[in-house]
């Protein structure tokens, strides 16, 4: 295995060293985040500098008994501090969790948070693929995973992720239909979320979940749609209410062929239906007459 080195220059006078494993065969890969991290060396401080670290060191010295309040910090077990000695990052990167001393004066600290963080991204009024507005809202949780990168890298790293995850959701929602955002939410969150870690990766930032929470829509689609669909809705029963007279009109006719070839079971019939209207206990019993012995006296 070969290794290669890449120095660049940041422009607070830090330089971070990349390191990339190299493929014989292959070559050189790419240095991106996913790949290699950022090393941040300690800056050479000069002579001006080794002077003021040694001034703070003899005021410690002089004032020690009262030195351990102003030189003793702790940070808790979710939290690192990133300490910039005379504005470059100390060697060994950032502090903690726990106990650490630094120097008055010299050192700057900078207190990082690195627990699960998360936050609403306000309602934003999209156009659809379809030229449909719709309101979207989500929920972001993200949280710091180096805390040296969200220090140099970003001013500020949650008013960043913040800022990124309105943008993310407009651009990506832009590009959908409605039906698409109203059926492929999962999808839509997924995609978001890769989006978003991938672009805050080098600001040491992790997002681990991307949630799309309610999806509104104007009060005049709303009637709309729902009227299509109770118009759908009647069509439908009307179909089907069709297809049971349809049905119910071929068995009749089958019930018709097999009473016309046996007269017979007209007249069980006619005795069942007598049977069942004695059975209710009603005082008034219809008798049907023949046809044709109505057509006898229509003819006299």
């Amino acid at each position: 295995k070969h290794w290669y080195q890449r120095r660049v220059r940041v422009t607070n006078n830090l330089s971070f060293v990349s390191m990339a494993q190299v493929d014989p065969e292959k070559g050189p890969g790419p240095s991106g985040p996913s790949n290699a991290k950022p090393q941040y060396e300690e800056q050479d401080s000069g002579f001006c500098g080794l002077i003021l670290i040694g001034i703070s060191i003899l005021l410690c010295i002089v004032f020690l008994p009262l030195a351990p309040f102003f030189i003793i910090k702790v940070v808790a077990q979710y939290e690192k501090a990133v300490i910039l000695r005379l504005g470059c990052i100390r060697k060994g990167g950032a502090a903690g969790p726990g106990l650490f001393f630094f120097l008055p004066c010299v050192d700057e600290i900078h207190v990082v948070d690195m627990r699960t963080v998360s936050f609403d991204v306000p309602p934003q009024e999209i156009l659809t693929k379809d030229s449909v507005t719709v309101t979207v809202d989500a929920v972001v949780y993200f949280r710091i995973q180096d805390a040296v990168s969200s220090v140099c890298n970003v001013d500020n790293v949650k008013t960043a992720t913040r800022l990124l995850a309105q943008t993310t959701l407009r651009n990506m929602l832009g590009t959908k239909s409605l039906s698409e955002i109203l059926s492929e939410r999962e999808e839509i969150s997924n995609s978001m979320q890769q989006t978003l870690d991938v672009a805050t990766d080098p600001w040491g930032v992790l997002v681990e979940r991307v949630e799309v929470k309610d999806v509104r829509l104007p009060q005049n689609l709303q009637r709309a749609m729902a009227a299509e669909a109770e118009a759908h809705r009647d069509a439908k029963a009307k179909v089907i209410a069709a297809e049971g007279e349809l049905n119910a009109s071929k068995a009749l006719k089958e019930a018709a062929d097999v009473i016309n070839e046996s007269p017979a079971a007209l007249q069980l019939r006619y005795l069942q239906t007598l049977g069942t209207i004695a059975a209710e206990r009603n005082s008034t019993i219809l008798f049907p007459m023949p046809i044709d012995m109505m057509r006898a006296f229509a003819d006299k």
